[in-house]
Formats: structure tokens, sequence, C-alpha cells
């Protein structure tokens, strides 16, 4: 009896341990956890906002890295602070700082200074009209004396300067060919303008000895039109121009058409000016008045890296909503999307590099 008794405590303890044996198996999978958790510790990073901003440069391989990027400093050269290139020159420098860069805008008298800023290597981007930047590239026109400056390179184009030419009507001028005789604003010396003034009056078969050029600024020039100081004035700009608008509230004001034979002649032998008109309504106009433009482009210092001009285009349009909100005439003609086939000067390798990666050259 007792070995029976025996038996069945040894049978009941077995039993007792293969049982709490079996029980303790669904606590095993407690290592999933972890597993399960990877995925969630993994997404904060995916979806930082500041790595999402850098991917671009990062992933062409091609600009700099953002610590490189921090130590390298833009001089952007605009224009008169009364004019368009100040504030679409200064929006450029901040969306570069923006982008990282250090940067600053400084007024400058446009075109001319700009482009021999950019060969004195006193900028690092410059706005300046391609017809002036061509001359200088070439050595022709107003720069045979300088002789051809051939280091000039291209960054991108920008907006489409109209030359328009405005009197009042009291002068009786009403073509490019009345100008004869009379007192006309042809802008700063060798500036962008005074360029154009000089090329159109050559197309017409008109020089500086048929009349009396005044080497003034455009603003300074229709001031001086306002107290009957001046006939005619050449403007070139984006349209509409502010100056030229307070100029017809204050007078019967007349934009001059630039057309005919002249204008055939300036196209065909300069094909960095197009033909176009200044629509109806942009002023005092109420047709449309035939004239030409030539477009704006940003110049880059030749000896930058290829990786420094390349990072500054992925920055530029990174933040290309603080450039065209500084103008009208840079929210309607400043965008990736124009690419770069009116630029008739080299590009910058880097920029090159960047325009091709964009499908914009072969």
């Amino acid at each position: 009896m007792k070995k029976r008794l025996t038996l069945m405590l040894v049978f009941v303890m077995v039993l007792t341990l293969v049982l709490s044996g079996c029980s303790s198996k669904p606590s095993e999978p407690a290592p999933a956890p972890p597993a399960q958790e990877t995925p969630a510790a993994e997404t904060p990073a995916a979806e930082t906002p500041d790595d999402a901003t850098e991917a671009p440069a990062e992933q062409s391989g091609k600009g700099l890295s953002p610590e490189d990027r921090a130590k390298e400093f833009i001089t952007v050269a605009t224009g008169p602070t009364s004019g368009i290139y100040y504030p679409i020159g200064g929006a450029f420098a901040t969306a570069l700082k923006d982008y990282g860069f250090q940067t600053s805008a400084e007024s400058t008298n446009a075109t001319g200074a700009n482009i021999q800023l950019i060969l004195d290597g006193d900028a690092e981007i410059a706005v300046a009209m391609q017809d002036a930047v061509m001359q200088a590239y070439t050595g022709t026109g107003s720069y045979a004396e300088k002789g051809a400056s051939e280091n000039l390179r291209a960054l991108m184009r920008l907006w489409p300067n109209y030359v328009q030419l405005v009197t009042t009507e009291n002068t009786g001028i009403t073509s490019v060919e009345d100008l004869r005789g009379k007192r006309v604003g042809v802008g700063a010396p060798n500036s962008g303008v005074e360029i154009n003034a000089r090329m159109i009056l050559n197309a017409y078969g008109i020089t500086y000895d048929d009349i009396t050029p005044d080497y003034l600024a455009y603003g300074e020039a229709i001031e001086n039109m306002k107290n009957g100081q001046c006939d005619a004035v050449f403007v070139t700009s984006g349209i509409p121009n502010a100056t030229v608008m307070e100029l017809g509230v204050q007078h019967k004001m007349l934009v001059v058409p630039i057309d005919g034979d002249g204008r055939e002649k300036l196209v065909a032998e300069f094909p960095y000016y197009a033909k176009t008109v200044i629509p109806a309504g942009t002023y005092n106009n109420e047709a449309d008045v035939e004239g030409v433009f030539v477009y704006n482009i940003m110049l880059v210092r030749e000896d930058l890296s290829n990786e420094m001009v390349y990072d500054m285009l992925e920055g530029v349009f990174k933040n290309i909503s603080t450039i065209k909100s500084s103008h009208n005439a840079a929210d309607k003609n400043i965008d990736i999307t124009f690419g770069v086939s009116d630029v008739q000067l080299p590009l910058h390798p880097g920029a090159e590099a960047f325009w091709k990666d964009n499908g914009y050259l072969d």
C-alpha cells in the first residue's frame, strides 16, 4: 500500500512539472516587441524637414555640403535703389542666404559697373543686360577700346528689359527719326541704357552728333523732362516702370514706337534684341506700341568652383518664391522652366552641369 502511495505521489509531481513547463510557452514571444518598435524609431529621421530641404544637393553630388556652403560669401551686384535691379538682386541675396550662404546685395550703377565688378572679382554674381555683356565679351561697340573680356560667364537668364523711348506730347516727337536736333536722355555713360540708346539710334542712321545727348540715369533725365530741360528719354527696364508711370500721371506722356526699317536692321545685326510690343494699357497708351527688348542675365565669376556655382542654382530654385515676390517682372519671367536657350554668353561649367541635369541642355 505504501509502495502504491509513493508511486502515486511521484506521478503527481512529474505531472505538475510537465504542466508547469507547458504553461510557460505563451510567454516566450515576449522578444517580438523590440522588432516591432524598430520602424517607429526610424520614422522621425525620415521626416525631418532639414533633411528634406538638403536632399537634392546631396542627391546631385555636385553641390556643396551645408558646412562648406556656410563658409562661402556671395556679393550680388544689383543697380540703383530706384530701379528694378536692386529689389530683384536683393531677393537673390536673400534666397541664397536662406539656403545657407553668407550674402550681401550691393547697390551699383547697374550693367556697366556690374560687368566690371565681375571682371575685377569684387562680386560673385551680378545682374546685367545681355547686349552690353556681349559687347564686353567680344570687345565690340562700347567695349571696342577695352578689348574682349572672354572670361565672362553666365549663371542664368532673368527677365526681359523693354527699351522704352518716352516723351511728352508738347515736344512733337512721334518717331525715332524725330529725335534729330532734340535733347535726349541716353543714360549714364556706358550704362546698359546708354548702350541701348546708341545702338538703336545707329540702326536709324542717327548719331550723337545729330542730337544733344544728356548722359543721365533715366530717373534724372525724366525729372529734367518735367522741367522742360529734356525732350525725350530712353528707359530700359521691365514694364511697367514706376518712374515712367509717374511721368504719365503728371504730364501727357507718349511712348514712342521703335519700329520699321530701323528695328529690322537692329534685330538682324544684333540677335540678342527681339521684337515685341508694349501692351495697351501698360501706361496711358490705348494701343500696343511696337518696340524691342533684350534679356537681362545673371553673370557669375569664372573662377568660382563648379560645385559652388551648381549649389547656388540649387539654392536659387529652392527659394524661387522669395525672388518671384520681389517684383512683377521677376514673378512672370524668372523660373527654372524658362531654361537658358536665350543666353548667348557661355555658361559657367557648374551652371552648364545644373541646366543639363535639369533637362534644359543636351
